[in-house]
């Protein structure tokens, strides 16, 4: 009986306490090192995408507060709004009694970020921009969290899932206008999630060569590339295409658009793959 009850003390630690974790130290994608006790279990995620990815990976009853564009899944809908994500509202910050808050890497929110450490809150600022943050952010959430093992079952399915929905390169995309504003035009360059999703699906990006994630563009430059295709982020007709100057435009005169919805095309996460396979099939079908 000695030697039963000392194996049950060794097996389930009867009559301890459980082991401490120690901190972690995360140096962010701002360049600060920040101390965080593991695991954070109330954290308010001020981005989109890092709200989708802690319901993703099993972090969601961690999460105290979002932001008004936090919009999935729909049960982060139940959790409490605090407002925009840039220059937040600290008072509603400090209300929901985080552990953790997440800002996006702006530096709108580096005011945000110190004065949270101030008060002895830990806050991260993370990049949230392109398919390749998609799970280096999953894992340092789930390691966070205490979700790792989520984390990286979460990200196997999505590693699968953004290789058969990925297109082979061709030697002749379908080159695309990605309209973002209408007015005055405005396009996404080369450094944007949404550029990484239609080069994905079999498409070009029209201004390609654009370093910057966006940026303005007149009629007369899209006209003289001659788009074979044009992606709009709006559902339904477009006022511009009635416009008489965007006659001058090919594909404005042929219709030839994209019309794509949703903030699976805006955020990078794990509906990455859906939308690949989405606009794909609007690229095949347009071209054909």
């Amino acid at each position: 009986m000695r030697a039963l009850f000392a194996a049950l003390l060794l097996l389930g630690g009867c009559g301890r306490e459980p082991p401490e974790v120690p901190p972690a130290m995360v140096v962010d994608d701002a360049g600060d090192t920040v101390r965080v006790d593991l695991p954070a279990r109330r954290v308010v995620s001020l981005i989109p995408a890092t709200t989708e990815l802690l319901f993703a990976i099993g972090a969601d009853s961690a999460v105290v507060g979002r932001t008004t564009w936090c919009d999935y899944p729909a049960a982060a809908r139940a959790v409490a709004n605090l407002g925009d994500g840039i220059n937040p509202n600290l008072e509603a910050v400090l209300a929901s009694r985080p552990d953790l808050v997440v800002l996006y890497n702006s530096a709108q929110n580096g005011g945000a970020a110190t004065r949270l450490r101030e008060l002895g809150i830990p806050a991260i600022r993370l990049n949230t921009d392109a398919l390749s943050d998609v799970g280096r952010v999953a894992r340092l959430l789930g390691r966070l969290t205490g979700t790792l093992r989520g984390a990286d079952s979460m990200l196997a399915v999505f590693d699968t899932a953004l290789a058969a929905a990925s297109r082979p390169p061709s030697d002749s995309p379908p080159k695309v206008l990605l309209l973002v504003w209408e007015q005055p035009p405005m396009t996404i360059g080369r450094g944007s999630f949404l550029n990484q999703l239609v080069e994905l699906a079999g498409g070009q990006n029209l201004f390609a060569d654009v370093a910057s994630s966006a940026g303005a563009v007149s009629i007369e430059a899209v006209a003289v590339r001659d788009p074979d295709l044009i992606l709009t982020t709006t559902d339904g007709p477009t006022a511009f295409a009635t416009r008489p100057e965007w006659q001058v435009v090919r594909a404005v005169r042929e219709r030839r658009f994209l019309p794509v919805t949703g903030s699976e095309f805006n955020r990078p996460g794990p509906r990455a793959p859906a939308a690949i396979r989405r606009l794909a099939a609007l690229i095949e079908a347009a071209a054909g």
